[in-house]
């Protein structure tokens, strides 16, 4: 097997799949720049409370649920870029298809693990949405950041699972990466 399985599919999967992860990953850090500039603002209207400005109400809520939303939006991107720390010096002596191997090994782990905390999640998210538990302050439902965090959290499947195709295409070929795949690498675009 000179090509991988389908490598034409897997070069349009990957870039497809990395838009989406890179999309995702500059929302959750459009979100965190949003949050930085709100408690910035809270904590300038603490000190402002004598001229008669305040903090944001629930400013710690809104961190806190934006916050995690943004930790499941970079999640698939470092997973799509093979940025999980790996520790190579074993597998090194093994050459390219014995490193190509590890990783499909450690891809495969990794799905597993992000399928898992998706559905876990998932499940969080119907159990808060069922008792209608919301947030102290601003008493928004606590579902809510579940669910935006939930997206995350399958893209972060998707990606693992994309990384495994790629990787058995890497270890059934010559062993190296074959690149990101990501717009202007090796489709020539």
């Amino acid at each position: 097997m000179s090509g991988g399985i389908f490598p034409e599919a897997e070069a349009r999967v990957g870039r497809l799949v990395g838009r989406l992860c890179a999309g995702l990953a500059v929302l959750g850090g459009l979100v965190l720049v949003l949050l930085t500039v709100m408690t910035v603002v809270s904590i300038a209207g603490r000190a402002l409370v004598p001229l008669g400005l305040g903090p944001v109400p629930g400013d710690f809520e809104l961190v806190e649920a934006g916050v995690a939303f943004a930790v499941f939006s970079f999640l698939p991107w470092c997973q799509f870029r093979r940025g999980h720390v790996t520790v190579d010096f074993l597998a090194e002596r093994f050459g390219p298809r014995g490193m190509a191997a590890c990783a499909l090994t450690s891809n495969l782990v990794m799905t597993a693990l992000a399928c898992l905390l998706a559905w876990r999640l998932g499940l969080g998210m119907q159990d808060k949405r069922l008792y209608t538990e919301t947030t102290f302050i601003l008493q928004f439902p606590i579902w809510w950041p579940y669910a935006a965090s939930l997206a995350g959290a399958w893209m972060f499947a998707v990606a693992s699972a994309y990384s495994v195709w790629r990787s058995l295409n890497e270890t059934l070929t010559t062993g190296e990466p074959a690149g990101l795949r990501l717009r202007g690498t090796e489709s020539g675009e």
